[in-house]
């Protein structure tokens, strides 16, 4: 196990390395960003001492061996706009959207396995086919249409919950979070709910697709000609294995959370990187765009290996190697 960890390490390494080509390529394809720093009136000395300062001015491999060596430093260069250290900018907004994409995991999984267990075991009920029906809705229907329906209803005709910003917040272990305040969670709860219905949606079919596979199964025959209690069979026998791609999906979907929270934070103004993000594409801030494309790569390799090793704790016959040939 500890051999296969090591190899997925040195894998997620090289994936990192392909990034950062691909990163720095892209970076100097979208545009200029001393055009964005500088005044139109500048003189033609002021641009090249810009240009010098940035260090735009050296062959591409220098300006590449930088990025690599700044990169293996945790230095990611200073941001245009903040003048900030570009990481301590991604970070001081992370805590927001982690609070976020955290919440909205929980409420997908909470909701999502517990109605698609129900609809897998029941699928013939009127309610079995409204629970499916409502879940081609959450995947049909447009994140951003949603999210401002849901701010119409609940904030603007009904006035119970607010339409954005992040509320309260309480500082714990040297970091302000929303879910401590009651406040707090009355910002969060609609854009997380806004967050949430794709993947409760996706959960949910998955879940109902896994009974309905499970069910048929001998061992599931057995255990109920041995006696076993409906409830007994179902929870040990039936959704410890429906489980095990849940898993999987769930890992992967919070990186996707995490990535994709852009048009949620910004609909619902949440101080997250989303919304940074958006910001710094706008105005061509390199430093804080590099420093979030690479966060969320590291994101990712991070939550893959996670998964591996619930799926080995979950089904112990399941190995990285066999995944791997599958």
């Amino acid at each position: 196990m500890f051999a296969s960890i090591a190899q997925r390490i040195l894998q997620g390494l090289f994936v990192m390395f392909c990034m950062t080509l691909i990163v720095f390529a892209g970076m100097h394809a979208i545009g200029d960003p001393v055009d964005m720093l500088i005044s139109p009136q500048a003189t033609q000395a002021e641009r090249a001492r810009l240009i010098a300062e940035f260090g735009f001015d050296k062959p591409l491999w220098v300006q590449y061996g930088r990025f690599l060596w700044g990169l293996v430093h945790l230095d990611l260069g200073t941001s245009y706009i903040f003048n900030q250290p570009a990481l301590q900018v991604i970070v001081q907004r992370l805590p927001a959207t982690l609070e976020l994409a955290v919440l909205a995991t929980l409420i997908s999984v909470v909701v999502g396995v517990p109605l698609g267990l129900y609809a897998g075991l029941r699928p013939h009920s009127a309610l079995s086919r409204l629970i499916m029906g409502g879940s081609i809705l959450g995947f049909s229907l447009p994140t951003f249409w949603i999210g401002m329906m849901m701010i119409m209803l609940f904030s603007v005709k009904l006035g119970w919950l607010p339409s954005g910003g992040r509320g309260e917040t309480l500082r714990a272990l040297g970091v302000e979070w929303s879910f401590l305040t009651v406040d707090g969670l009355r910002h969060l709860l609609l854009p997380a709910v806004n967050l949430a219905l794709f993947n409760m949606s996706l959960i949910l079919r998955l879940t109902r697709a896994g009974v309905a596979e499970v069910m048929p199964m001998d061992y599931v025959r057995l255990a109920r000609a041995k006696g076993l209690s409906n409830g007994r069979v179902i929870f040990v026998h039936v959704l410890k294995n429906v489980l095990i791609p849940v898993v999987t999906v769930v890992g992967l979907e919070f990186g996707s959370v995490i990535a994709f929270s852009v048009v949620t934070e910004t609909i619902y103004s949440w101080p997250g990187m989303g919304k940074l993000i958006i910001d710094s594409i706008n105005l061509l801030d390199r430093p804080i765009i590099v420093a979030y494309l690479m966060i969320i790569v590291l994101l990712f390799i991070t939550i893959n290996l996670v998964v591996d090793i619930i799926y080995t704790l979950l089904d112990p016959r399941v190995r990285f190697g066999a995944r791997g040939k599958s």
